[in-house]
């Protein structure tokens, strides 16, 4: 019975392990393609929202796409030739631009939102921050990728 106490929470860690793993050292990509990564909506809605969330037990100011999932960045990537692809999009799945133009926001930003191809295909930046949600987050206000692996966190409208 003791065993089975423990089971899932060794379970849950050695998940969240291979989750950074797979996002630690992604390969340069030779040619942009496009899979199964959930894709954005078109130009004419809001593709980034704010919302208010609770990040490490204090209340910010997020950005999230258009379903409320809360967006983050990884401060190793270096767009567009190394950013989370492949296997690590399978947990930090990539926000991407369908539309013509610009991505749009719901809110005014201080910031500069871009599409830019890579690897992931056409994907939404803010101040070149490749943007993502994260697979274990699943519901708006979530906020279970904030620091994990020490290269991932929360993107906020004062991100530079």
């Amino acid at each position: 019975m003791k065993l089975l106490k423990y089971a899932f929470p060794l379970m849950l860690v050695l998940l969240l392990a291979l989750a950074v793993a797979a996002c630690v050292q992604q390969p340069i990509p030779t040619s942009v393609t496009s899979g199964s990564t959930p894709t954005a909506t078109n130009s004419s809605q809001a593709l980034i929202k704010t919302a208010t969330a609770t990040v490490k037990g204090s209340s910010k100011v997020i950005l999230t796409n258009a379903q409320g999932l809360t967006l983050y960045y990884r401060t190793t990537d270096k767009p567009p030739s190394k950013v989370c692809s492949g296997g690590c999009a399978g947990a930090w799945p990539p926000l991407l631009f369908t539309g013509s133009g610009t991505p749009g926001s719901s809110a005014r930003l201080p910031g500069k939102l871009t599409a830019v191809v890579d690897a992931n295909g056409n994907q939404v930046e803010y101040n070149g921050h490749p943007l993502y949600t994260f697979a274990s987050d699943t519901a708006p206000g979530q906020t279970n990728g904030e620091g994990v692996g020490g290269i991932w966190f929360v993107a906020a409208p004062a991100l530079h």
